[in-house]
C-alpha cells in the first residue's frame, strides 16, 4: 500500500489477528517480524516496530479479552489504536525526516493553505489520526471475520498447544487468577522489573560506549584531515613571500597561484570547513591567505587584515608568537563548533613566517549524535517490548500459570477436608494438570501428586477405621439402651422412636439455619448417635418404681428424676474411661438435662432457656411427644393431633421455641415414624 500512494496501509492487520487469537507474544512478535521484512519496500520500517507493538498489546488485551463483546471492544481498540499510530508514527516520521504516508496526506493539508510548521504538524497528525480511525477500523473487521469464521476447536487448539500442562476449565483459570491476586510481589512482576531494568542498563550502556567511541573516533579523523590538510599547504606557500603577501595584498606576485593551490587543497578535504594562513606579531594577528569557505560562511579576511582572535585563542598567542608548534584547539563560539589544527611555515633560517590553520567542524555531530540516539531508542524500543513479553510468556509458560493453577487445586484439596469424594475429586483435578515442563516446577508438581494421593489413601483408611469404631460404639449404645429398656416393660421401642425424632428436629434446625454456630456435621452426628442412651440413667432405678402400674407417689417420683443425674454419671465416667470418647458429651447432656424446661421449673438443676444444652432441648420435645403418642399402663396413647397440640402449648414454657418450630415443620416425617412403629396409619 505504501508503494502504491495509497493512505490506508492496513499495515497491521496481520498483527492484530495474531494478537487477539494467540496472545500479546505472539502479536508483537508478529509486529517485529514484519517490520523486518518490511525494510524491503520502506528502510524505516522497523524504526516504527515499537508502535505497532503497543497495538499488538491493545489488541490483546481488548478484543481477546473482550470477546464476548466484539462491537464495544472494537470501538475502544479502533480508538485507542487510531490515535496511537495517527500521533507516534508523523513524530517519528519527523525525528526522522522521512515521509511515511502518502502524498495525498500533504497534498490535503497543502491544498487548506497551511504551510510548513508546527500548524503543519498538528494538521498532519489529525489527519493522520482520522486516516488510522478508518484504517483500524477496516483491520479490526478482518480480524472479527477471521474470529468468528474459525472453528472453535482450531481456536481451542491454538490458545492451549503452547500449555506446558492441560489447562483448567475457563471459570477455574478465572477463580485460579483471582486466588493470587493477593500475592504482595508476583513473579511476573519481579521479573518484568528484572528484565526492564537489565534491558535499560544494558541498552544505555551499549549505546553510551558506541556514541563515545564513535565520537572519539570521529574528532581523530577529522584531525588527521586537518593535519594532512595543513601540512600539504605548508609545504606550498613559499615563506619568503608572506611578507610580500601582507604588505601588497592580493595584487602581491603568485599570490593567486598560492590561493587557487589552498583552494584546491580545501576543496580535496570535505570535512574542512576553513584553510587560512596568518602571522602574529607580538599580539597582532594578520591574515595572510584566507580561502572563501561555501556558500554562505562568512567573508574571507583580505591579506594583511587583522584578525580578532576569540577566547579560547588568547591562551596560545604566546606560543604562536614565538613560532612554537601548537596542538589541536578545539573551540566553539561564534564560528561554531571546531578543532583547529596548525602547522608553522618556517624559511630556510628556521623562523616561522607564517602558521596554516584547518578548522574542522564538528557541529555535524551533534545532528549525527542526536538521530543517531533517536534511531536507537526506536530500534532497541520494539526488541524490548519484544523481549519483555517473551520472558513473561516465558514465565507465565513455565511458572505463573502452572503455579497458579496448582496452588488453586491445593487449596480445593485443603477446603475439602475430611470429604472424601470433595478428596478424591481434587486428586483427579491435580493429577489431570499433567505439568510437564520438564523443570523443578515438574518435580514440585510430581511431589504434590504423590503427596494428595498418599493423604486422600490416609483419609481413606482413617474414614474406615473410624466407621468400624462408629458401627462398634453405635451397637454398643444400642447395646446399653436394650439394657435399660429390657427392663422397662412400659417404654416399647421408646428408644429407637425418639433417635428418630431427634433427626428429625435436629436436621430441620440446621435446614432453617436456627443454632449454626452449634449445629455443626459433628453435633448432628454425636446427637443422632448418642439420642438412645438419654434415658441410660434408668439402669438405677428400682424396678418396683421403673415398672409400677400406676401413677408414682411423690416419693417414688424423686427417685424416678434420679435417673437423670445417674445417666449423666455414667456418661462421664464412659467419657473419663475410653480414649476418644468425645462424642458421649451430647449423650451425657441429653441423659442429665432431657427433663429441664425452658421455664426453669424443669429437673434436675433447674435451668432455663439457652442455658440448656441444645441437645437436651431437642431430646425433650420427641421424649415427651413419644410419652405422649405411646400406650402406657396407666394411660392410653394420644391421638396425634391431641399430642401436638400439647407440644405446640408447650413451646416457650416447658420447649424450646425453636425446637418446636422445626418439629411441627417436620410433620410428615413424624407421621412416617408413628406408622412405622404402630403398624397403622395416622
Amino acid at each position: 500500500m505504501y508503494r502504491l500512494g495509497q493512505p490506508f496501509l492496513m499495515d497491521t492487520v496481520g498483527t492484530v489477528c495474531v494478537a487477539a487469537m494467540l496472545g500479546p507474544f505472539y502479536g508483537v512478535l508478529t509486529a517485529v517480524v514484519s517490520s523486518v521484512v518490511c525494510t524491503v519496500f520502506f528502510p524505516y520500517s522497523f524504526y516504527y516496530s515499537f508502535i505497532y507493538g503497543f497495538v499488538a498489546i491493545f489488541a490483546a488485551k481488548i478484543i481477546r479479552k473482550h470477546s464476548k463483546n466484539l462491537l464495544g471492544a472494537s470501538i475502544r481498540f479502533v480508538l485507542i489504536s487510531a490515535l496511537l499510530t495517527g500521533v507516534l508514527c508523523p513524530l517519528v516520521s519527523l525525528g526522522l525526516s522521512v515521509k511515511t504516508t502518502a502524498s495525498i496526506v500533504s497534498d490535503t493539508i497543502f491544498a487548506l493553505g497551511i504551510e510548513e510548521g508546527v500548524s503543519f504538524t498538528v494538521a498532519y497528525i489529525i489527519l493522520n489520526v482520522l486516516i488510522n480511525i478508518v484504517d483500524k477500523a477496516i483491520v479490526c473487521g478482518i480480524a472479527i471475520l477471521i474470529f468468528r469464521f474459525m472453528p472453535n476447536k482450531t481456536l481451542e487448539w491454538l490458545k492451549g498447544s503452547r500449555w506446558l500442562q492441560n489447562p483448567l476449565p475457563k471459570e477455574e483459570r478465572s477463580e485460579a487468577r483471582k486466588n493470587v491476586s493477593d500475592v504482595r510481589y508476583s513473579v511476573r512482576v519481579r521479573t518484568t522489573e528484572m528484565v526492564v531494568l537489565t534491558a535499560v542498563i544494558i541498552v544505555v550502556s551499549v549505546c553510551w560506549v558506541s556514541i563515545n567511541q564513535y565520537f572519539v573516533n570521529e574528532k581523530e579523523e577529522r584531525i588527521e584531515q586537518a593535519k594532512g590538510a595543513v601540512n600539504l599547504a605548508a609545504g606550498m606557500i613559499d615563506p619568503d613571500a608572506v611578507d610580500t603577501f601582507l604588505a601588497e595584498g592580493e595584487d602581491a606576485p603568485g599570490y593567486a597561484e598560492a590561493m587557487n593551490t589552498l583552494k584546491n587543497i580545501w576543496s580535496s578535504y570535505p570535512n574542512v570547513a576553513y584553510l587560512y594562513a596568518v602571522s602574529m606579531t607580538g599580539r597582532v594577528c594578520r591574515c595572510v591567505i584566507d580561502v572563501p569557505g561555501e556558500e554562505g560562511s562568512p567573508e574571507a579576511y583580505k591579506p594583511g587584515q587583522v584578525i580578532e582572535l576569540e577566547q579560547g585563542m588568547t591562551d596560545y598567542i604566546a606560543a604562536i608568537s614565538t613560532g612554537e608548534d601548537i596542538q589541536p584547539l578545539e573551540t566553539n563560539d561564534s564560528w561554531g563548533w571546531l578543532i583547529s589544527v596548525s602547522q608553522a611555515v618556517r624559511n630556510s633560517d628556521g623562523e616561522t613566517k607564517a602558521y596554516v590553520i584547518a578548522d574542522v567542524s564538528i557541529n555535524d555531530l551533534k545532528d549525527y549524535l542526536r538521530e543517531f540516539i533517536l534511531k536507537i531508542m526506536l530500534f532497541v524500543s520494539g526488541i524490548i517490548i519484544l523481549v519483555i513479553l517473551f520472558e513473561l510468556w516465558i514465565t507465565e509458560l513455565y511458572t505463573t500459570y502452572p503455579i497458579s493453577n496448582l496452588v488453586y487445586c491445593i487449596d480445593s484439596f485443603a477446603d475439602a477436608g475430611d470429604d472424601q469424594e470433595a478428596l478424591d475429586e481434587n486428586v483427579r483435578r491435580i493429577r489431570a494438570l499433567d505439568i510437564h515442563t520438564g523443570d523443578e516446577i515438574e518435580k514440585l508438581y510430581t511431589a504434590i501428586c504423590n503427596m494428595t494421593l498418599n493423604q486422600a489413601e490416609q483419609m481413606r483408611n482413617i474414614r474406615r477405621l473410624s466407621d468400624s469404631t462408629a458401627t462398634m460404639q453405635d451397637g454398643l449404645i444400642i447395646t446399653m439402651a436394650d439394657l435399660v429398656e429390657s427392663r422397662d416393660s412400659d417404654t416399647g421401642e421408646h428408644v429407637q422412636k425418639t433417635a428418630a425424632y431427634v433427626k428429625i428436629i435436629v436436621e430441620a434446625l440446621k435446614k432453617k439455619g436456627y443454632y449454626a454456630e452449634k449445629i455443626t456435621t459433628k453435633f448432628v452426628s454425636d446427637v443422632i448417635r448418642s439420642a438412645p442412651l438419654h434415658d441410660v440413667g434408668k439402669i438405677n432405678i428400682p424396678d418396683g418404681i421403673l415398672n409400677q402400674p400406676r401413677k408414682l407417689t411423690d416419693e417414688e417420683f424423686e427417685v424416678m428424676k434420679t435417673h437423670t443425674t445417674a445417666g449423666r454419671a455414667i456418661i462421664e465416667k464412659a467419657i473419663s474411661t475410653v480414649q476418644g470418647g468425645n462424642y458421649l458429651k451430647e449423650a451425657r447432656n441429653m441423659a442429665g438435662y432431657h427433663h429441664e424446661r425452658w421455664d426453669g421449673k424443669g429437673y434436675p438443676e433447674g435451668l432455663h432457656g439457652e442455658v440448656i444444652p441444645l441437645s437436651a432441648r431437642i431430646m425433650a420435645v420427641a421424649d415427651v411427644f413419644d410419652a405422649l403418642t405411646s400406650p402406657r399402663v396407666y394411660k392410653p396413647a394420644f391421638s396425634i393431633e391431641k399430642a401436638l397440640e400439647i407440644i405446640n402449648e408447650g413451646s416457650g414454657t416447658q420447649f424450646d421455641p425453636k425446637c418446636v418450630e422445626a418439629f411441627m415443620d417436620s410433620l410428615p416425617e413424624v407421621r412416617v415414624i408413628l406408622n412405622k412403629y404402630s403398624g397403622k396409619a395416622v
